[in-house]
């Protein structure tokens, strides 16, 4: 199976760098570019590719408005449009510059990289995004996320109703998902299998509403279930 890319970036350079990374991949390919969300935006709906590879900052439509629409989450927004869903999105980012990535999270996307990421690590997250799952870097999140501790519930706030829906078992295995530990590790934290352990992950994201393990992590700081820097 080909996994169809989209590559999303104002920078000319940087598209035909990754375009020559990711050609070079038996199982991948580039079927399009764009130069900023909007443009983005219209390819999605007409190329219908697998992974959108989205930058942030770009002219017309920036890249959290554009992962917005692309995943069809637009509930709630004056004048937006939904697009068909399918495609999922990896943000990239320069980090210390973007400071809109956990909006690009909570709008949809599946993951972000640095976009200094080695070329391995940029095909390995194109693949695990294709799959299904979502890219939880654990360093990069909980830093990224304890630099938003402004935005997450305090100490002493209560935590939303929404938690009383998942069990003992489902609330500590979320809170290992906000960790960014694999279904492996979480497996080996408690002691059971890595099948009981997707059971679990696919439990709490029906319950909760979400949309992948990122998310997931969003909502437990976003709950006050984890605490930025507590981990």
């Amino acid at each position: 199976m080909t996994i169809r890319v989209i590559l999303v970036d104002d920078q000319p350079l940087l598209r035909t760098g990754f375009r020559m990374i990711l050609e070079a991949e038996p199982d991948i390919a580039v079927v399009g570019e764009a130069a900023d969300g909007l443009q983005a935006v219209e390819l999605v709906r007409t190329l219908q590719p697998d992974v959108v590879l989205m930058d942030i900052r770009m002219p017309r439509m920036d890249g959290v408005e554009a992962t917005r629409r692309i995943v069809g989450n637009t509930a709630g927004r004056d004048n937006a449009s939904t697009e068909p869903a399918g495609a999922r999105v990896l943000v990239l980012t320069t980090f210390d510059l973007d400071e809109y990535v956990v909006e690009a999270l909570r709008a949809g996307a599946s993951g972000f990289l640095l976009k200094d990421v080695p070329a391995d690590d940029l095909i390995a997250a194109i693949r695990v995004i294709a799959d299904g799952d979502a890219l939880l870097a654990p360093s990069i999140t909980r830093r990224l996320l304890d630099m938003y501790a402004s935005r997450l519930p305090a100490a002493e706030d209560p935590t939303p109703d929404t938690l009383a829906m998942l069990t003992e078992r489902e609330v500590e295995v979320l809170r290992l998902v906000a960790r960014g530990m694999s279904n492996a590790e979480i497996a080996a934290e408690l002691f059971v299998s890595e099948t009981t352990v997707k059971t679990h992950v696919g439990h709490v994201l029906t319950k909760l509403g979400l949309r992948d393990r990122v998310q997931a992590a969003v909502y437990a700081y976003e709950s006050g279930l984890v605490r930025p820097g507590a981990l």
